[in-house]
């Protein structure tokens, strides 16, 4: 199921630290599956769980059951929509700085021109 991308949702998401550290660990991992997921964190299980839950409902990983096992990856799309996002605030201000820039070597040439 393709969910549409709410900005707000995944930035909610990405704000508690351990959620943070759960997608930097897939993407340095790669999939992993809950048990994995959880060891280096010093929480509860159904903390965990409740975690990735969150991470899942925002869409920036999905789930896959393959018998007992739970496997967990980074839905790339997720990442692509804050890309996005952030590119059209980068070129906001690039266009911002680049104006600025133009601007201060205009005056910096009329100073010199006055001498």
């Amino acid at each position: 199921m393709v969910k549409i991308m709410n900005m707000p949702n995944l930035f909610s998401a990405l704000s508690d630290p351990t959620r943070f550290a759960i997608v930097e660990q897939l993407l340095d991992k790669g999939d992993q599956t809950a048990g994995s997921i959880a060891e280096p964190f010093n929480i509860s299980k159904p903390a965990i769980s409740r975690h990735l839950k969150v991470l899942e409902d925002a869409g920036i990983i999905e789930r896959r059951i393959d018998r007992q096992f739970r496997t967990f990856s980074i839905r790339p799309q997720s990442l692509r929509s804050i890309d996005d996002w952030v590119g059209r605030y980068r070129r906001f201000w690039q266009t911002s700085f680049d104006r600025l820039e133009k601007i201060l070597q205009e005056k910096e040439e009329d100073d010199d021109k006055r001498g």
